[in-house]
């Protein structure tokens, strides 16, 4: 008897065994871009700074005052200006510990897309290589601040300004933006909607309440 004839459907099998590929590779590619997004970055190696709540501290008060900035943002600006001063004074006194974050949540006023993480991971920049410099260079950059819906400082400026502060080693930092994943998580991590967010001994509290608030601490 003549050999069966083969049924088997090597077409239908190649292309089975072709889908099963792309969908690995889909599926790596998914994973590998939820990884990115998730990333929190490298975390910055400093006396000053807190690698769990991100914060970079200042004094060694009882009271602690927590500030969410964003550099792009005109109302930090003006909270600067209000309050930055005082704030500092008090915790140069260790009256206070301040705890100021910088955040990335106003890219989108930025021409580039990127200045607020940009600005935000120069912060942490200069805080790793100049821990002294560091409030200087934060006051420099709102002396500097620029408007919204521009593309914002650049890389150049801003370490011009880190020099300026007395953190030129801070350039190659700035220029890697190495610390910009770890601003960005941060601010995720703290789920900041809008800024300045002010808290006070670990209580979030309004921004009408400032004042008051400032008032019962600094005097």
């Amino acid at each position: 008897m003549a050999a069966a004839k083969s049924n088997t459907n090597w077409f239908v099998i190649g292309v089975s065994a072709a889908v099963v590929v792309v969908l690995a590779v889909l599926a790596f590619v998914v994973v590998s871009l939820n990884n990115q997004a998730t990333d929190p970055g490298t975390a910055p190696q400093s006396s000053i700074v807190n690698e769990e709540t991100g914060a970079i501290s200042f004094g060694a008060g009882e009271d602690e005052i927590d500030t969410y900035v964003d550099f792009m943002c005109p109302v930090c600006g003006q909270f600067e200006d209000a309050y930055g001063e005082q704030l500092q004074t008090a915790a140069a006194d260790n009256k206070i510990t301040l705890n100021i974050h910088p955040v990335s949540i106003l890219n989108r006023y930025s021409t580039t897309g990127q200045y607020s993480s940009l600005s935000a991971g120069s912060m942490y920049c200069v805080a790793a290589e100049a821990p002294d410099a560091t409030l200087d260079y934060f006051n420099l950059l709102f002396t500097n601040q620029p408007e919204e819906n521009s593309a914002g400082l650049s890389v150049e400026e801003l370490s011009a300004l880190a020099e300026q502060a007395g953190a030129g080693a801070a350039a190659d930092c700035i220029a890697d933006g190495t610390y910009t994943k770890f601003a960005d998580s941060q601010t995720k991590a703290h789920d900041i909607k809008g800024t300045p967010t002010v808290e006070v001994n670990g209580t979030r509290i309004d921004n009408s309440e400032i004042a008051t608030e400032f008032a019962k601490i600094l005097g």
